[in-house]
């Protein structure tokens, strides 16, 4: 449990750097103009300058990016530390071990993409893959907290008609695709593109965009990407893809969340209409409040609670084709206050 909070504190501290433009706040890595934390003297300063003389030295985006650094090093430690412990622990009843192992490489690979993010210039294709790193990074650990949890189910009782797994798997899916939207229409600085809301400039509801511009994944390694590269038709095409695929999650979350209601799974049910609502007030706050940083950040952490939403939904309903039965009990006490599923 707590490296799920804190990985999902360091998603917090990523989007606090991507939107406040210190991505390049350091533009080396791992070290910070040869530092290990920042250039703080005028000689130090004048040195790093002199070295990057196109990115001089801003001491207000230094920090949030050599802070996102190393705790994503620490992160990466815990995680190590899980594994140690999930591995000696493998002898015991339903003790994960591929699950640790599958999640320490792919911490490794997020690492990878982390330095990636600024030795290739904040490269659209691999911000857009760092941020869908944090969010899977997140996610994987809190299936672990789920898998460790002991979270059974009372086989004596069935339930009247089949889960909606297939609706779960198919929210699970476009909620992902959404964060894949989100990660490109931030890394190409597409949040403001329409600037209103419902419409995009007052008076459209399908604006003039262009898709193969805006959705052009071979834009060449090279140059910098800090405050993106793309014409305003492309941008348009992105938001306006953000915003239909929020359509799309919405609907299904809350399809989802009725047939929850429907099995008397009423904690889940309510859980995932919260979130979602949440999520999408906040995507709308973004273009009325033009992207004010406190909406913006907490709209990458919402989404990615509402990932992890959707994990815990399916995991509970995977665990009825596990057991070989679907049940609507009570969970065991532990979880009822997380999950909140009602007594049959």
């Amino acid at each position: 449990m707590f490296a799920s909070v804190f990985a999902l504190a360091v998603v917090a501290l990523g989007a606090f750097t991507r939107l406040s433009d210190a991505g390049l706040g350091c533009p080396d890595w791992p070290g910070c103009y040869g530092h290990f934390w920042a250039p703080t003297s005028d000689t130090a300063i004048a040195k790093a300058n002199q070295s990057y003389p196109e990115m001089p030295v801003d001491l207000s985006k230094t920090w949030p990016e050599m802070v996102h650094r190393y705790l994503a090093s620490g992160l990466g430690v815990l995680i190590i530390a899980l594994v140690v412990v999930c591995v000696r622990s493998r002898q015991l009843a339903d003790q994960p071990v591929k699950l640790p192992l599958f999640l320490l490489l792919f911490v490794v690979l997020q690492g990878l993409f982390g330095m990636w993010t600024v030795t290739l210039k904040l490269w659209p294709q691999v911000v857009t893959a760092h941020l869908l790193g944090g969010f899977t990074t997140f996610c994987l650990l809190w299936l672990l907290t789920l898998r460790l949890s002991g979270w059974q189910f009372d086989p004596s009782t069935r339930s009247q008609a089949n889960l909606p797994r297939k609706i779960a798997m198919i929210a699970l899916g476009l909620a992902i695709f959404q964060v894949m939207l989100g990660g490109w229409t931030t890394s190409n600085y597409a949040a403001l593109a329409c600037s209103d809301f419902p419409l995009c400039y007052g008076d459209s509801w399908w604006p003039q965009a262009d898709f193969s511009h805006g959705f052009n994944v071979f834009q060449h390694i090279g140059p910098n990407y800090l405050g993106g590269a793309l014409h305003a038709e492309g941008r348009i095409a992105i938001h306006w893809s953000h915003r239909l695929g929020a359509v799309l999650v919405g609907l299904a979350c809350y399809w989802l969340a009725w047939r929850l209601w429907q099995q008397r799974l009423s904690g889940l049910a309510g859980l995932l209409v919260v979130v979602v609502s949440s999520q999408i007030l906040l995507g709308i706050s973004n273009v009325v409040f033009v992207l004010p940083l406190p909406v913006a950040v907490a709209h990458n952490v919402v989404g990615a609670v509402l990932v992890a939403t959707l994990v815990t939904v399916n995991y509970r309903l995977f665990q009825e084709i596990k057991h070989g039965c679907s049940n609507n009990s009570e969970s065991p006490r532990h979880m009822a206050g997380l999950l909140g599923a009602d007594q049959t």
